[in-house]
């Protein structure tokens, strides 16, 4: 990635003791890069509106039990 992006994470992984969380940037041409703090060489891109849909999914819990696979 030639350019500079600004990446966020989120007030409550900041407290984390091992920091690890995901982290957010925006990268030119409206796509939206995510990491793992403690990956941060491994990064993907997806579109804000396949993100959002992501995260409704995540907040109504259809992947709760994942976790239990």
């Amino acid at each position: 990635m030639s350019y500079v992006q600004r990446w966020r994470k989120s007030s409550y992984s900041a407290d984390a003791s091992d920091n690890a969380c995901v982290e957010l940037a925006y990268a030119p041409g409206a796509a939206v890069l995510l990491r793992e703090s403690d990956e941060p060489n491994v990064v993907i891109s997806t579109t804000p509106a396949a993100l959002r849909q992501l995260m409704e999914r995540v907040k109504a819990g259809e992947f709760d039990d994942i976790a239990d696979r």
